[in-house]
């Protein structure tokens, strides 16, 4: 399984883990050489993030949210802002229940859309039981404040390893768009160690930011983004109905 929950999509930020990032000699190109650990990082078929174009149009299963809010717990893990998540909150795909570990950000969006990215892209991590990895990806836009966000912006730790426990709470269904309709395909953490065995859904409608709070939240992240990966022989699904269920 590609790592424990509490070190799902960054899983390699302890101590004993070598340093990496997202330039020069420790940038995404470089990943695989520094350490065997991040070797699927080179030499991986099923790798994330990835363009989304040439989908194949399909009923896939709906993606059941039962989210709760949680109380605001927010890490600057020195690669990105995390809100780590209290139990309780799950979604469930085609019969499997994964379980929200944390939520966290990436300047600019990670995947892109037809070849063009958006301003940012927030990743909600699950796992189940088994440990498997579910990962369900909002992609973000210019427009509206975004008020549910408000709390992380105004309480972000700016120094690596920084935490912050805000005296309020947040549920991560009110950072959801109506319409769940998603891509979806098999990859991998976005991050070394890149392990694969992720499964991905990426909704195919933004939420809103203002332009204040992207470039504010673009400042402190300083492009944390992995490249598109290639697709190789992996087929990208793309829903046909979307069904929001909170």
């Amino acid at each position: 399984m590609p790592g424990s929950a509490a070190e799902a999509q960054h899983a390699s930020e302890a101590g004993h883990a070598p340093h990496w990032g997202y330039s020069g000699a420790q940038g995404p190109e470089h990943w695989g050489n520094l350490s065997q650990d991040f070797a699927a990082c080179d030499t991986g078929h099923e790798q994330s993030p990835i363009d989304l174009a040439g989908e194949v149009t399909k009923d896939l299963p709906d993606i059941a949210f039962h989210y709760q809010p949680s109380a605001l717990n927010i890490l600057n893990n020195g690669h990105t802002i995390q809100v780590n998540y209290d139990p309780g909150s799950t979604i469930e795909v085609d019969g499997i229940t994964y379980e929200l570990k944390q939520f966290h950000f990436h300047t600019h969006s990670e995947h892109t859309l037809h070849g063009t990215s958006y301003p940012l892209e927030m990743h909600l991590v699950h796992q189940s039981v088994e440990g498997q990895l579910a990962v369900v990806g909002v992609m973000a836009e210019a427009g509206a404040d975004n008020g549910p966000l408000t709390a992380v912006w105004a309480n972000m730790p700016t120094t690596a390893t920084e935490t912050a426990h805000v005296d309020a709470q947040i549920n991560a269904a009110d950072l959801l768009p109506a319409d769940h309709t998603y891509y979806g395909y098999a990859g991998s953490l976005t991050t070394p160690p890149c392990s694969e065995g992720v499964k991905w859904h990426v909704l195919t409608t933004p939420m809103q930011l203002s332009t204040t709070q992207l470039d504010t939240m673009a400042a402190l992240l300083h492009d944390n983004f992995r490249p598109v990966q290639p697709l190789y022989d992996r087929e990208l699904d793309l829903d046909i109905v979307g069904v929001a269920t909170r």
